[in-house]
């Protein structure tokens, strides 16, 4: 939907809540005089009433998880509560009078009690919630982009950690192959040892002192390439939870995927955006070839 249709839609939407406010303003007016209240605390008095539906509503169109329940409970209440005291304006025809004063709200004591209990406890009861409500919004702090989109909407699939049961064949052989080429000695190493031992037999020779700087480099050297294979295994095992997690329709967010490999957000985020460009790559079509034309 563009912008312009956005617009004529909320324009239209405050037009109808509007034109409704004005039909039950008049009915919550009528009420409040009839419950003892001066002309100037029944004009306010359906702001009171339907003014705090409002709020609830945008309340609950901003909030999210037990305030937005919250939210929604208050404006079902009030929503209940106008539409009780607009029937019951309805079914009493002297509250239609131009000057009615005080009139009962029904025939039965104990319903005119609930009525007018009810009719006076609102404009309490939206100092209370109201104010409840503008705190909730104003302490409010949205979710960020990326787990809105990553987490799924069921509060167990942010939760449950994935642990790979299996290695990835690629990295493992990986880390095969470079322990092997790291074990063997190169031609450089069996020169040395032998020149080594040919001095070591001549008693003239001079003797080499033997730096342990050449040792500790290829040790590092080693530790390093050993490392990298290790966290290349990783990004693979992680990459390959995603898609699993994905292909459930229980698609794995960056915190938890970063928390199962113990691992920050932004490196599972990272993951999560490989694991998509691997789906994204184009595959090899795979064309049937007739024998008989060859």
């Amino acid at each position: 939907m563009n912008r312009k249709a956005r617009v004529l839609l909320v324009v239209a939407l405050v037009a109808v809540v509007a034109m409704a406010f004005r039909v039950s303003w008049n009915a919550l007016r009528d009420v409040a005089e009839a419950i003892g209240a001066d002309a100037t605390a029944a004009l306010l008095y359906p702001f009171v009433v339907d003014g705090l539906m409002a709020l609830a509503l945008v309340a609950t169109l901003v909030l999210s998880g037990d305030d937005r329940r919250f939210a929604l409970r208050v404006l079902a209440a009030y929503t209940l509560a106008s539409l009780v005291l607009n029937y019951v304006h309805g079914l009493v025809p002297a509250l239609h009078a131009a000057a009615a004063g005080r009139v009962r709200l029904a025939q039965w004591d104990a319903g005119n009690w609930v009525l007018v209990l009810l009719a006076s406890s609102l404009p309490v009861g939206s100092i209370y919630f109201g104010s409840d409500l503008v705190a909730k919004v104003l302490h409010h702090r949205p979710a960020p982009a990326d787990d809105l989109v990553c987490e799924q909407s069921g509060p167990e699939s942010a939760r449950t950690p994935y642990t790979p049961t299996h290695p990835a064949p690629a990295a493992t052989s990986a880390v095969a192959d470079t322990t092997a080429h790291l074990s063997m000695p190169g031609p450089s190493a069996l020169l040395t040892s032998r020149t080594d031992a040919v001095q070591a037999s001549d008693p003239h020779a001079p003797h080499t002192t033997r730096t342990p700087d050449i040792e500790s480099g290829s040790e590092a050297l080693r530790q390093a390439q050993f490392e990298e294979a290790e966290l290349e295994r990783m990004r693979q095992d992680a990459r390959r939870a995603y898609a699993e997690s994905a292909q459930a329709g229980r698609p794995l967010s960056a915190r938890a995927l970063g928390e199962a490999f113990s691992m920050s957000e932004s490196w599972g985020r990272k993951q999560i955006l490989a694991a998509r460009d691997d789906d994204e790559a184009p595959r090899p079509v795979l064309r049937a070839v007739d024998t008989a034309a060859v």
